[in-house]
């Protein structure tokens, strides 16, 4: 069933046109990637779709009862709502019942003999039963603990910029919609929440629209890639991997087409060069052909690096950690760590959000002092330091000029060099867009520029500090190519599983406590070997509970029962009863709790308790029995 159809979707910016008279439709079940470099205008058309912009041609039609819940790349919070009310914003009536509900209950707690305090409570109750409030509450906050946010009535605000983008992508999950859009939804999360956020888009029941840079995650949610490139919309079906092969077969048959419109074109300039004589008409037909050949714009391919760059002579001694210790506020970030980084390193630096990756990496460029410890930096060290803070570049400046102030040529190995323009050229700002203004740029593009600009510094020692965070694919797919050419140290800290397995060797992974764990090999292999440590760790907590079960304490031998034993050897059967019964009515209490989670966590909570004393007095039936048998030997 179709759920959305555009067509002839057209819309400009400036001079530039972002999309060119494209036609696409959604239907159930869609899982669509949109990828294309930045500034082609991805977030422009997901705002289209979503209703927040305009197009100047084109129809957005769908059905009736239509919504689309949209998650933006940068959301914005009023500065007042709890994080409960900022994923309830869309639907007041269910906070409202919840507001209601945690009122009562409050209110009881405080008088609980009161009967109208009870009866407020059960009405309260009823409410959320009839709004399904009950099964809203246990999805908000089972959405928002997965994605690291247990403060429930904290204010939006006083959470950080990561946490903040955690809120929103719970909200956008977790409001029924008929097709959900994901801006960069993959964004400051650590790899752990992003396989979570795979798992759950899987069982996602609407259609799904995103943008992403992470190839691994286009690769496992999506059946639909659909291209944005020069105004144009390519769609194929299937996943990244597939998009990669058929992409491949398009550029090649691209590139077949334009050596025949080369062929083409030579052999009519040829004709014409030669003043065939013909009738006027058919001359100026020929003519009118040529021109039309001429005007024809050749599909650009994807750039590729295939030279191989000098940098700043590098030593030997590059940057030792001797015993380095770093603490914030009592937290211990790193606890005596040393570590020798040694020419054409490539080192990834992992960990969960806050553990203190980007805090390392100052340490190593001398920009911050650790507690404890010393780092020692080599004298021909020259780092280039591509940082995740917000960018400030000189909007009045042209592209071409902005990346001259760094350099206007850089050498190869072999001496020859290259300029600023060439550069720029590969780095998919080609002539047309370089005397552009910076204001002019995307957020994305303005990225690319600001990286582009530390390379052409000729770093030797080249830090990067989250740099897929708003970079396209096509654009890390150059940054990859240059850093397999690059002859330097390479250090960053990543959360891109795809990016870490193509560009690192070695790992520095935060662990608990301060400590750092070194892995040499590939994210992917590390991850694999912490899941089958984990499952060890498992198999022993199992293994020692079932030791512990099985093992029972030494029963001393007596040969009379006391007067204490033999009564309640004479009430004992029935107390297992008791217990027995009691455990089948929670059970039953349980089930009919159904969506009300902590009236069920009571329960279960009670029934554990009942199972833990029913084993206790099984196990003293049983020592009192031995006891009798051995009284009547």
């Amino acid at each position: 069933m179709s759920l959305l159809n555009i067509e002839n979707l057209t819309k400009t910016y400036g001079e530039k046109v972002l999309f060119d008279h494209i036609s696409f439709t959604v239907e159930e079940n869609d899982r669509i990637g949109l990828i294309g470099v930045n500034g082609t205008g991805k977030s422009t058309l997901l705002k289209v779709i979503a209703g927040l912009d305009s197009a100047e041609e084109g129809q957005v039609d769908h059905a009736k009862h239509f919504h689309i819940e949209y998650l933006p790349q940068n959301p914005e919070f009023d500065g007042s709502e709890t994080v409960l009310e900022y994923i309830y914003a869309g639907n007041s009536q269910i906070m409202e019942t919840m507001r209601n509900y945690e009122r009562a209950l409050a209110h009881l707690n405080a008088d609980p003999q009161s009967p109208q305090k009870q009866e407020q409570l059960l009405a309260a109750q009823q409410k959320m039963d009839e709004d399904n409030a009950w099964d809203a509450n246990a999805l908000a906050k089972t959405v928002l603990t997965r994605l690291g946010i247990t403060t429930f009535s904290h204010p939006v605000h006083a959470l950080s910029g990561g946490q903040k983008k955690r809120v929103a992508i719970a909200k956008s999950l977790i409001q029924p919609a008929d097709i959900l859009i994901m801006d960069e939804p993959t964004n400051h999360l650590d790899n752990e929440t992003i396989e979570w956020l795979e798992e759950y888009l899987s069982h996602y029941e609407g259609a799904l629209i995103l943008v992403t840079h992470d190839r691994y995650f286009l690769n496992r949610v999506t059946n639909q890639i659909f291209e944005l490139d020069q105004g144009n919309l390519y769609q194929y079906e299937g996943n990244y991997e597939v998009f990669l092969e058929k992409k491949a077969e398009r550029e090649e048959q691209a590139q077949i087409n334009e050596q025949k419109r080369q062929n083409t074109l030579r052999h009519e300039l040829a004709w014409l060069r030669r003043g065939a004589k013909a009738r006027s008409t058919k001359q100026k037909a020929r003519k009118q052909r040529v021109e039309e050949l001429k005007n024809q714009t050749p599909q650009q391919t994807n750039q590729t690096f295939d030279i191989e760059l000098s940098t700043s002579r590098l030593g030997k001694q590059v940057i030792e950690l001797e015993s380095v210790s770093k603490q914030f506020e009592d937290r211990p970030l790193l606890k005596d760590f040393s570590f020798l980084i040694t020419p054409k390193d490539r080192i990834g630096i992992i960990g969960p959000n806050g553990s203190g990756k980007t805090t390392l990496l100052n340490m190593m460029a001398g920009r911050i002092q650790p507690d404890d410890g010393y780092i020692d930096i080599g004298k021909t060290v020259k780092i280039g330091y591509y940082t995740q803070e917000s960018l400030e570049l000189d909007e009045n400046l042209r592209v071409i000029e902005y990346i001259k102030q760094s350099a206007e040529v850089i050498r190869t190995s072999n001496g020859d060099y290259i300029t600023a323009e060439q550069m720029l050229e590969r780095f998919l700002f080609p002539r047309s867009m370089q005397w552009t203004y910076i204001y002019r740029l995307s957020g994305g593009e303005r990225r690319r520029l600001y990286l582009l600009s530390i390379l052409m510094k000729e770093p030797n020692v080249l830090f990067l500090d989250e740099p897929t965070n708003d970079l396209d694919i096509q654009t890390l797919s150059i940054l990859e190519n240059y850093l397999d050419e690059f002859p330097g140290v390479v250090i960053t800290v990543s959360h891109d599983r795809y990016f870490l397995d193509r560009t690192v060797n070695r790992l520095l992974s935060f662990e608990e406590n301060g400590q750092i764990r070194i892995y040499y090999g590939s994210y992917s292999e590390y991850m694999d070997v912490k899941k089958e440590e984990k499952q060890h760790e498992e198999q022993q907590k199992k293994e020692l509970h079932k030791e512990e079960k099985n093992q029972k304490p030494q029963k001393q031998k007596r040969k009379k029962l006391s007067y204490h034993e033999q009564k309640e050897w004479g009430t004992i059967e029935d107390h297992i009863t008791e217990l027995e019964e009691r455990i089948e009515e929670l059970q039953a209490e349980i089930e009919q709790a159904g969506s009300d989670v902590e009236k069920a966590q009571h329960l279960f909570e009670e029934q554990q308790e009942t199972k833990e004393k029913l084993e206790k007095a099984m196990e003293r039936w049983e020592e009192l029995s031995l006891l009798i048998e051995e009284q009547y030997r």
